[in-house]
Formats: structure tokens, C-alpha cells, sequence
């Protein structure tokens, strides 16, 4: 935001001008490092709507590929031997997003008050999670910045594709069949009613198959309006459980044992495993805390146990393939025979990095297999859905046209 401002100098002179800072405080604070005696600030008109839409959850969000551009763009103005400071600074005057370049400017009056930049991001937990934040840390006291920015894109950019891919893949099925549900709830509460009853009307005995839509399409209309309010409030529910620990562990092993889609998502998560660890390894970071971050960062309960676990025992002077190697169903025996040779030789990192590329192949041959069993799937369930209810209408008024 921009703020108007008048004060003095340390000579008693008047000034006024237009300052830029995330919030008014932020503002007082960047003029009185300059040593000026503010008199009075008050925020730009034109910035209202901005400031009020940047502090709102829909627009106060930082999506991954906003991400990987800030990095790459950070770490290319390292490579260029620009100030931290004039970095963040460039950055927040460029940025397209209200609440991205409100952050950018936070960090920026941040490090001009002496923070360290990676405890300046470390203020920003809903942009910066704790990994990217300690692998900034990590860079600092390396003195590779500029490569840990790059190794930060590079690695949300993988993240991103892959589950993106994962998700596309299931969004046509699932509109394709909510599409159809929608279609045939409106043929069995509108049209198959009155179907029916000239159906009825013509005295004719009707088949079974018919008798069968006509109670579902009877079923619909007498307590359709009792399923609709059992289906919002056990959504209800069911998300409210979903937040509870309990409710967060019961759907992490729902996703893992759900067949076909449950392989997928044990793949996801051990490239995220395998990715974060690698990473990490590299750039300097213990073990111990490379675990730490991995668990609160894989996004899945299940997981997130196993390698708390793993946690545990490594500080007890347990290697960390002999907890995985407790759980064959989670963690499968090429992995924890990888991760034992890796410990072994003292290349742990190269191994975690083969392990993530070789899961990330898996799961895009998952994927496309899944894509191209989708398809004919969906063809024979329509069809099968179409048939049964046309079947239904059609028998009678054959039966009644064979009749005359």
C-alpha cells in the first residue's frame, strides 16, 4: 500500500512524500530508520480495495506456480550479485498478486531491519512452508543462495506437474459421471413419472425391468428431498470428521487401500518422500531434521507416522531403512533395500534421488494407464445406464403395438 506521510528530519525540516509498506506500521517503521519524526500518515485512497481484497483467504493465496517463478526470479538476481534487500524490493514492485507483493514488501522492511532472509520468510507460513524455509536457511550458511532458489523452483515444479497430472486425470471421469447421475435423477423425478403413468393407465401388465424404474423413479419423488437433506448433512459431517485427527488418519488409509487408486497414491507420496529428502540431503541439512520436515510436509497421516517413527529411531542410532522396513506395506522392499545401500556407502542423496525419479516414472505410467482404462469404462457404464432405462420404457409399448 501506498501511505502519504509529513514529518521532520533530524534537522527539524519539514517533509512530505508517499512511502510503500504492507501495512501502516510497516510504514512508521521505514521512515524512522531513515530518522524522520513522523507528524502525520495516513494510506492512499487508491489502495483501499487492494489492501482489503489482499487480506481476504480467496485472494490472500500463492499458488505453486507463483512460486517457482519467484524462485527462479530470486535466484537469477543472486546469480546477478543484487542485494538481498534490492532483490525483494524489485520483486515486490513487480509482482502481479496484492497479497504476494504485500509479503514481498514484509520481507523487505524485514531485512532492512536486520533479519536474516530465511527468518523473514519464516513469517510467512502460508506462502513459505518450513521446507523451503530451512533450505533457505541451509543456503545461507552454505553461501549458495542462488542455488538453493533453483533447487527450490525445480523441485516445487516437479511437485506441482506430478500432482497435477494425478488430478487431471480423475477430473473428466468425475465430471463426466456426476454429469450422468445429474442427467438420470432428472429422467427418474421428471419424465419417467409421467412415462409411468400412462403406463399405468393403459392396463397392460408391465414387465419387471419396468416395474423396477418405476419404484426408483417413485422411491425419488416421495423421499428425494429426505435424500438430499441425509446427503448435505452427512457431508456435513464427514468434512467435520475430516478435520479431526481421527478423521484424517481413517481417509489417509482410505486412499491407500483403495485398489488401483491406492498404488497411485503410495507413489505420490514416496516421490514426495524420496524428493524431500533428497533435496534436503544435498544442501547440507541433518538427517534427523530432513525426517522432521518430510513428515510435516508429506500429507499424509500415514506416512507421517512411519517417518515420525523413522525420527525416533534414527536419534536412538537406528538406521533409517531398518523403521521402514517395519511397514513392507507402505514402504516396499526396493525402496528400504535402496535406502540400506545408500546408508551403507554414504550416498544417501544420489540413492533418494534414483528412488524419485524412478517413482515419478511410475506414477505417470500409472496415470496414463488409469486415462486409458477410464475411458472404455465410463463408454460401457453409460451405455449400461442408458440401455436399462430405455429397455424399461420401450418393453411395454412393444408388448402393447404386439398386442393390437
Amino acid at each position: 500500500m501506498e501511505f502519504k506521510y509529513e514529518a521532520l528530519d533530524q534537522a527539524g525540516k519539514a517533509q512530505s512524500g508517499m512511502v510503500s509498506a504492507a501495512t501502516q506500521d510497516g510504514a512508521i517503521a521505514a521512515l524512522q530508520r531513515k530518522g524522520l519524526t513522523i507528524t502525520a500518515i495516513t494510506g492512499s485512497q487508491n489502495q483501499g480495495l487492494l489492501g482489503s481484497l489482499s487480506t481476504m483467504t480467496f485472494f490472500g493465496r500463492v499458488s505453486s506456480r507463483d512460486l517457482v517463478i519467484l524462485s527462479r526470479q530470486i535466484a537469477t538476481l543472486f546469480e546477478a550479485q543484487v542485494s538481498a534487500l534490492r532483490v525483494f524490493r524489485l520483486l515486490a514492485e513487480q509482482a502481479g498478486k496484492p497479497y504476494l507483493q504485500q509479503v514481498l514488501t514484509e520481507i523487505s522492511d524485514d531485512l532492512q531491519g536486520g533479519n536474516s532472509i530465511s527468518k523473514s520468510l519464516s513469517k510467512h507460513p502460508k506462502v513459505f512452508s518450513d521446507f523451503y524455509v530451512n533450505m533457505v536457511r541451509s543456503g545461507e550458511e552454505s553461501g549458495k543462495l542462488d542455488q538453493t532458489f533453483l533447487f527450490l523452483a525445480d523441485y516445487i515444479d516437479r511437485s506441482f506437474e506430478l500432482a497435477s497430472k494425478a488430478r487431471n486425470a480423475l477430473v473428466y471421469p468425475a465430471f463426466i459421471m456426476l454429469t450422468f447421475i445429474a442427467v438420470m435423477v432428472l429422467m427418474l423425478t421428471v419424465v419417467i413419472p409421467k412415462i409411468g403413468q400412462i403406463l399405468t393407465d393403459s392396463g397392460q401388465e408391465l414387465p419387471f425391468l419396468t416395474k423396477v424404474v418405476l419404484g426408483i423413479s417413485h422411491f425419488f419423488t416421495d423421499y428425494g428431498i429426505f435424500i438430499l437433506i441425509g446427503l448435505i448433512v452427512g457431508g456435513f459431517f464427514t468434512y467435520r470428521y475430516a478435520q479431526t485427527s481421527a478423521g484424517r488418519l481413517a481417509l489417509s488409509h482410505l486412499k491407500l487401500s483403495v485398489p488401483y487408486i491406492g498404488a497411485l497414491y503410495q507413489k505420490l507420496y514416496l516421490v514426495r518422500i524420496a524428493d524431500n529428502m533428497h533435496v534436503m540431503l544435498t544442501s547440507g541439512i541433518s538427517a534427523v531434521r530432513a525426517l522432521e520436515i518430510t513428515a510435516a510436509v508429506v500429507d499424509n497421516e500415514v506416512y507421517e507416522g512411519i517417518i515420525k517413527e523413522a525420527v525416533e529411531g534414527v536419534k536412538g542410532g537406528s538406521a533409517m531403512s531398518q523403521v521402514f522396513a517395519r511397514y513392507p506395506r507402505e514402504m516396499p522392499a526396493i525402496l528400504v533395500q535402496m535406502l540400506q545401500i545408500g546408508e551403507e556407502t554414504g550416498e544417501l542423496g544420489s540413492i533418494l534421488d534414483r528412488l524419485a525419479k524412478f517413482y515419478r516414472r511410475e506414477v505417470n505410467s500409472a496415470v496414463d494407464t488409469l486415462v486409458s482404462l477410464i475411458e472404455p469404462a465410463l463408454i460401457v457404464s453409460l451405455a449400461v445406464g442408458v440401455g436399462f432405462l430405455l429397455a424399461s420404457v420401450l418393453l411395454p409399448i412393444y408388448n402393447t403395438v404386439g398386442n393390437l
